[in-house]
């Protein structure tokens, strides 16, 4: 696992906002939608994804800052931090001895087994030697879910199948502002543990369906919006379809095709709260697709308009 800090570029010393700021510019650049076919990107987008995971939460930084990589490996459960943190603040000291068949210490409340603890944080299994229980392993699974469903969030069922067979159905919420390479974390559902350990935790690894009429830009969204010569040319009001619901919208007299216009906030919310980014109508102007002598009389009519030549000034 690289340094979230050095995945991020931000110091050790950077506030929460920084963090998240520089999360979402990465997030951004190596979006899958920016780079499609980019396995280099998309490697990179789901690193950046995980170090935000860490670095993001106030708690798993604390502990990451704390005991670096071995935070992961302890799962970053509190617990088990509080233990190691007794064990590497007194063993040194001499408190503590060694007991046939592995690391044991007292530390005056009671014997701590840093093998069965910490698994194989030291690599000192020895064989033959009688195992307490054993957190069981963390799984990975993969989630598609709909452009609509990222950026509203919602509940899914989930069926899974473990390894012995026995099928789960889980019902897991989708986080509003997902994206693709989002993690979400289902605690205790991973493979069971060993010798009574608790079970292992379950990482679902969102993928995010492409939407035929919407893109998605980081947290802001693209409607391609139809309107016709008339509303184009003299402005008009139209109403324009959201997840959430249709919305009015001004178009301005003299629009052209490509014209892009905002709606702030309208987009999708950020991941973790704060805000959400905004809403564009690109608008696509039409023309009738009639060829009677009526639209022909007209199309020569507004031809006459024109100021000059649209083509002018294009050069190749």
């Amino acid at each position: 696992m690289r340094d979230p800090y050095q995945v991020l570029s931000v110091s050790k010393s950077a506030s929460a906002a920084e963090v998240k700021k520089a999360y979402r510019k990465l997030a951004k650049e190596l979006h899958p939608d920016v780079n499609p076919g980019n396995k280099k990107s998309e490697e990179k987008f789901k690193e950046v994804g995980a170090a935000f995971e860490i670095l993001g939460d106030e708690k798993k930084r604390k502990l990451y800052d704390e005991f670096g990589e071995d935070a992961a490996k302890l799962g970053f459960d509190e617990a088990k931090a509080a233990q190691y943190r007794q064990y590497r603040t007194q063993a040194p000291r001499g408190g503590g001895r060694e007991q046939p068949g592995g690391f044991r210490f007292d530390f005056g409340g009671g014997d701590v087994n840093v093998e069965d603890l910490f698994g194989d944080v030291f690599g000192t299994r020895r064989r033959g030697r009688a195992r307490g229980p054993r957190a069981g392993a963390d799984v990975e699974a993969s989630l598609e879910v709909s452009l609509h469903d990222a950026v509203l969030g919602a509940e899914r069922d989930v069926h899974l199948t473990s390894e012995t067979g026995e099928p789960r159905r889980l019902k897991v919420k989708i986080p509003p502002g997902v994206t693709d390479g989002s993690r979400i974390r289902l605690a205790g559902q991973g493979s069971p543990g060993e010798r009574g350990g608790p079970p292992g935790e379950l990482y679902l690894i969102v993928g995010v369906k492409p939407h035929p009429l919407v893109k998605r830009d980081g947290d802001d969204l693209t409607v391609e919006l139809p309107v016709t010569v008339a509303e184009a040319m003299l402005g008009a009001e139209v109403q324009l379809p959201t997840f959430e619901g249709s919305v009015h919208l001004r178009i301005p007299p003299g629009s052209q095709t490509g014209k892009r216009l905002r709606l702030k906030a309208r987009g999708v919310p950020h991941l973790g709260g704060g805000g959400r980014g905004d809403l564009y109508a690109r608008l696509s102007v039409r023309v009738p697709e009639a060829t009677s002598p009526e639209a022909k009389e007209a199309a020569e009519a507004l031809s006459k308009l024109y100021a000059g030549d649209v083509r002018a000034g294009l050069v190749l």
